[in-house]
């Protein structure tokens, strides 16, 4: 785009878009390492932009800013000389106010980035984070010349399922998430748009949506789910199993929630002199445990999905270890996405909350109604989340309603107060470790 063209859409820093100052790469004492990392970091992630011209904390850059046009020509040159396997494409845009900035373009590289002296580096979330020791091994390993998602199969682009296809066509136009100009394609427009096929065949990831049950058995890793019931004594007692491929992930969370009755069984806890029934489990809670284990999971890597339901607690149990950067200790903050167009799918049908908010909302719904918060754990090759069936402090329900109505409470500030009312108090360092924060800033944020 060249400096003649207008933006004027406000930039925000999120997980593809990182602002700098154009301070950054014209003083003398120029950050160019810094920068040579950020644009390693959006290498081995997705991809990104960074938009350099802009002030932290601002969305335009200075009202008449100009950038000079041998900086685009010493950047590209910098940013080649400090990095391997990068692409940056850099190009200057003028801003709605007219200050000029620079909007430098990172692709996804197809092998492993790093910058020359041999560091590597990953975005996770909107943070820049090192990747050390063994993790450079499993960076090497979990990155793929193509994604998983846009391999070829030898599925024809016509023999898609009609029902499915005609489902995911009216989920899409009927979606509030959706641009006009995409509610607008055609269903074989759609197709190319998603992913989902490419020339004359269906990608991998459209036999996955939406191909025949064959051809989704074919495929190798479709997932396999198996939910198991069991006694005090840890005795099986009951099993339902979705292993045939009939249905595609986004059939399966409907179908699993309807299936298994203990998702539906509900008991009474005391409200004073009243009692109140409430779900065993909460609907939200479930539901976006199932999309996350969908989503989320390595479809490299074979392996069943469990949900493990004890008497007192469901254990959600999924194949492969947590996205590289994403720890069970940052999990409430972080957010890598494994598969970028299944996860966006799920996005824009509706079924999954937007990037890096699904384990907020299982946070707050759960504290919020007096539950105990999630626990994630991981293991060599699982990745397992366990959530309580019963309410441990009804009282907190009525606590956080309250005060929800006359404070009108962020998400943020129900799940801190959902922490502190289940408990008979706590110092600062055990709430930040409850909350998975790295420090007295992050905490005062929530």
């Amino acid at each position: 785009m060249s400096a003649d063209a207008l933006k004027s859409t406000a930039e925000i820093e999120d997980q593809y878009t990182d602002l700098k100052s154009l301070r950054t790469i014209t003083t003398k004492n120029a950050e160019w390492n810094s920068l040579a990392q950020d644009c390693v970091c959006f290498a081995n992630g997705s991809g990104g932009r960074l938009l350099i011209g802009i002030e932290d904390g601002e969305t335009l850059p200075p009202a008449g800013q100009v950038v000079p046009p041998e900086l685009v020509d010493r950047l590209r040159k910098r940013i080649g000389e400090l990095t391997v396997n990068v692409q940056a494409l850099p190009s200057v845009i003028r801003a709605e106010n007219g200050g000029e900035y620079i909007e430098l373009t990172i692709d996804r590289s197809p092998g492993v980035a790093s910058t020359r002296d041999g560091r590597y580096f990953l975005r996770v979330g909107d943070t820049c984070q090192p990747v050390l020791g063994d993790d450079v091994l499993r960076l090497a390993n979990e990155r793929p010349g193509r994604p998983w998602e846009t391999m070829e199969s030898d599925v024809p682009r016509g023999s898609a399922d009609a029902g499915k296809l005609n489902r995911f066509v009216a989920g899409i136009r009927g979606s509030d998430r959706v641009k006009d100009s995409v509610k607008e394609k055609s269903p074989d427009e759609l197709l190319t748009h998603y992913g989902l096929a490419q020339g004359a065949t269906l990608t991998r990831l459209g036999v996955l949506l939406l191909g025949s049950t064959a051809s989704r058995r074919a495929l190798g890793t479709a997932p396999i789910v198996q939910a198991i019931k069991y006694d005090e004594q840890s005795q099986k007692i009951n099993k339902w199993v979705w292993d045939d491929g009939e249905l595609s992930p986004i059939e399966l969370v409907d179908a699993i929630w309807r299936e298994v009755p203990d998702f539906r069984e509900s008991y009474e806890v005391a409200e004073g002199l009243y009692r109140r029934s409430v779900p065993a489990y909460d609907e939200k809670v479930v539901r976006e445990l199932l999309v996350n284990a969908l989503v989320h999971r390595p479809y490299t890597q074979q392996g069943d999905i469990y949900l493990n339901l004890h008497p007192g607690r469901l254990e959600v149990v999924n194949p492969g270890r947590l996205p590289l950067g994403v720890t069970p200790r940052n999990i409430l903050h972080a957010s890598r996405r494994r598969n970028e167009a299944l996860a966006r799918v799920f996005h824009d049908l509706g079924l999954m909350e937007r990037e890096g908010s699904g384990f907020d909302l299982i946070y707050d719904r759960l504290l919020s109604q007096g539950r105990p918060a999630p626990v994630p754990e991981e293991g060599s090759d699982w990745v397992k989340v366990t959530i309580q069936r019963r309410i441990a402090r009804p009282e907190v329900m009525r606590l956080l309603t309250e005060a929800d109505a006359q404070f009108q409470l962020t998400q943020r500030e129900r799940i801190t107060l959902g922490v502190l009312a289940q408990t008979e108090g706590m110092t600062a360092k055990e709430l930040g470790d409850l909350l998975e924060t790295n420090g007295a800033d992050e905490l005062a944020a929530c």
